[in-house]
């Protein structure tokens, strides 16, 4: 299907659901409770990564030298380790970011991967949400027991996609090798935690 079926078709998606608004909240939250259940993070933690992502935006946008470009940075906490995505124009800027959300209570670690250049347009940000969906329903195919897809945290950004979460080594293995062939998917980056 060519990219603009793809966006045009996410378009018309999200406009139809714009007033839906409640509807969407609500499953949402309903989702959000059903993935808690299955997590291997404890509720602090969980509370924690929500905490930490909204303290991080806080931080980039209150520092003059980010600001600018807060918005073309994703900031995604996961068991208190934040990645950070995106396009932004110099390296100074990501590493003033890294070292602001380094200095936030709670957080473990920070893991820089913001590209330098041009930020991604809204075609390019729209496809990698497609990928990231088609990622997420390969996950589901994975037959090993105990194996839950709302496990894997997925993020990609610019044709990479990039694996979070609490996971078994041979459910790391599985998903990286399910995600490796989703179409679009120009590279896999093995965040996992191992138990």
């Amino acid at each position: 299907m060519p990219l603009f079926l793809k966006i045009n078709g996410f378009i018309i998606l999200m406009l139809a659901l714009s007033g839906c608004a409640p509807v969407l909240l609500g499953g949402a939250a309903a989702g959000a409770g059903v993935s808690a259940l299955y997590d291997r993070r404890d509720a602090q933690t969980l509370f924690d990564d929500q905490q930490i992502q909204f303290a991080a935006l806080g931080a980039l946008k209150q520092d003059a030298r980010i600001k600018s470009q807060a918005d073309a940075i994703s900031i995604t906490s996961y068991n208190r380790t934040v990645l950070l995505t995106g396009q932004i124009e110099a390296e100074a800027v990501a590493n003033r970011a890294v070292e602001r959300i380094r200095r936030l209570a709670k957080v473990k670690r920070v893991i820089n991967q913001l590209n330098f250049g041009m930020p991604l347009s809204f075609a390019r940000k729209a496809e990698d949400a497609y990928i990231t969906s088609r990622a997420k329903l390969a996950l589901t195919q994975i037959g090993l027991p105990d194996f839950n897809v709302t496990r894997v945290k997925i993020v990609t950004s610019d044709g990479v996609v990039y694996l979070l979460g609490l996971v078994r080594q041979k459910e790391g293995a599985a998903a990286i090798e399910k995600v490796r062939y989703v179409p679009g998917v120009l590279r896999v980056v093995d965040l996992f935690e191992y138990q």
